[in-house]
């Protein structure tokens, strides 16, 4: 399918105060139908912004028959341009992914969810995604009733609680008072959750990985967990990604999305009845 490329610069509030944020448009198109209509994503990117590797993700969903956002995470602070993959850029991602504020995370997957709803050529149903940073606020989002499909790739700090500012580690099975950290809120998911991880990722140790889990079956969450045995931090990075990329696992995980999406945001599943599935015990 073919595609064509733009941009949003919309409205959203940080800290209190309305920024501008730019929200990268991927948006597939079949000649002869000006009509057609599409489901809408929005994609997370990792602590550098936009980069050519997210780009590149984005096309490979708004090819399948998507219309694809990715908005500007670190709107608050900077311009739109990607953080270069290296120590400057990886030091400058990491600052800015704790100073901002969960509720500046928020107001912008609400204005991305809202901004991809004005367009006619979306049907209306939003699924997200997102890599490490990404794939924790493509989880968060998901917490937005309006989205029913969720992606995610490696969700750095949801099992250690560290995402936003004055956060120190917690994983505590036990939610602590009046928390607003992901990990805490995932009974508020409507929608299905599919999570994928690698073995081998420092970031999200077995026992994140283990807690995350928990915590999705306590809330009961519709959930699917893909883990992968040689599999690192970032490894659907295809640029710069420190020999991390494995693009047959990559592959294969696209395959986990697509079936996903095209089950939950591509048919019109209607209500859920809320009755327990029994399946019937035979070889």
């Amino acid at each position: 399918m073919l595609i064509k490329e733009s941009y949003a610069d919309v409205q959203t509030t940080a800290n209190g105060k309305e920024t501008s944020m730019r929200i990268f448009i991927f948006h597939p198109t079949i000649p002869g139908y000006p009509n057609a209509r599409f489901p809408g994503v929005v994609l997370f990117s990792e602590i550098y912004q936009v980069t050519g590797p997210v780009a590149r993700f984005a096309r490979q969903i708004a090819g399948q028959g998507y219309i694809v956002a990715a908005p500007s995470s670190y709107h608050d602070f900077i311009g739109p341009e990607p953080l270069a993959y290296d120590v400057p850029g990886t030091d400058k991602g990491n600052d800015l992914k704790v100073a901002k504020t969960l509720e500046s995370y928020d107001a912008d997957s609400y204005a991305t969810v809202d901004y991809l709803l004005t367009l006619p050529t979306c049907t209306g149903r939003i699924g997200t995604t997102g890599m490490c940073l990404g794939g924790h606020l493509a989880l968060r989002a998901s917490l937005d009733p309006r989205i029913t499909a969720c992606v995610c790739y490696f969700a750095t700090d949801v099992h250690s609680r560290t995402l936003g500012p004055h956060s120190s580690a917690n994983t505590s099975a036990t939610a602590p008072e009046g928390s607003t950290h992901t990990l805490d809120l995932l009974s508020q998911i409507k929608g299905e959750v599919s999570l994928i991880f690698g073995l081998k990722d420092t970031h999200v140790p077995d026992a994140g990985r283990d807690l995350i889990r928990a915590k999705l079956r306590e809330a009961g969450t519709v959930f699917s967990f893909h883990e992968f045995a040689w599999a690192q931090h970032a490894f659907i990075r295809d640029e710069l990604s420190k020999g991390r990329y494995d693009p047959a696992i990559t592959k294969a995980c696209f395959e986990v999305l697509l079936e996903l999406f095209g089950r939950v945001i591509k048919t019109d599943l209607g209500e859920r009845d809320g009755k327990e599935q029994k399946v019937e015990h035979i070889c």
